[in-house]
């Protein structure tokens, strides 16, 4: 049973559950374009920290969607990458979603190495269709 929440939070909640589905049906055309026909069995990905993709919520939506798009018992294996800063002065450090560009080490803006991946590594097929 969900927590009953205020209308606000709810729609907040049900807009953050839309965008794993969003995310979940585009993956489901993706992969099932590439298995051409063969059984799925699982899809490798890498996430950055900073793309906002709350992993519960995405294998949740997975679930639904990989079922009704004929993907079966496909399931997902999701390499969660941190997001990584490095500044003029070649500081790198890992920083949160919510941390900023900002060096801690120096202060100095920093630029994105990694975090903002989200990216379909390989998937597992059966070779036999």
């Amino acid at each position: 049973m969900l927590p009953t929440l205020r209308k606000g939070a709810a729609d907040a909640a049900n807009l953050g559950f839309v965008h794993e589905v969003a995310l979940s049906m585009q993956l489901a055309k993706v992969v099932t374009r590439a298995a051409e026909g063969r059984t799925v069995r699982c899809v490798h990905l890498r996430i950055g920290a900073l793309r906002q993709v709350v992993p519960e919520t995405l294998s949740y939506a997975w679930n639904f969607v990989s079922r009704d798009a004929s993907l079966g018992e496909a399931k997902l294996d999701i390499d969660w990458v941190p997001a990584v800063i490095e500044c003029p002065l070649g500081h790198r450090s890992e920083v949160g979603p919510l941390d900023g560009l900002v060096c801690p080490e120096c202060s100095q803006p920093g630029h994105v190495i990694s975090g903002e991946e989200f990216t379909i590594v390989d998937i597992d097929v059966d070779i036999n269709a």
